[in-house]
């Protein structure tokens, strides 16, 4: 797991290192042009969610585990840029991350994200 630490005395907000590779990517860009922008995900033990405003004055840091980098997805890194580039914001959905890094645990990350989906009333 990667962290991204977002103002000086923020918490660590927790994200795979392949999801924050492309993320560090979209918001380096983003800021290099002087251009902020929302970002949002979900907590990872499904108790709510947080967002953000990434602007340039803030202090960013990205920390990785390994010290390789990733294969960058670039179908991945159009999507999250467009994301980044609309009126929502950047919203990362940590399950389809883990899909897509690890195809091999899919159905764990299915059965995480239905866990933590709101259940219809009887």
């Amino acid at each position: 797991m990667a962290e991204l630490i977002y103002g000086s005395e923020g918490s660590p907000i927790e994200i795979p290192e392949y999801l924050l590779a492309h993320v560090k990517i979209v918001v380096a860009t983003k800021l290099r042009r002087n251009e902020s922008f929302m970002l949002s995900w979900r907590h990872a033990d499904g108790t709510g969610r947080s967002s953000v405003w990434i602007q340039p004055s803030i202090p960013l840091r990205f920390v990785f585990d390994t010290a390789e980098e990733p294969r960058i997805d670039h179908v991945l890194l159009a999507s999250l840029a467009t994301a980044a580039n609309s009126n929502g914001g950047l919203v990362l959905d940590l399950d389809d991350i883990y899909i897509l890094a690890a195809p091999d645990r899919a159905p764990e990350a299915r059965e995480r994200s239905r866990q933590a989906a709101p259940q219809p009333a009887a």
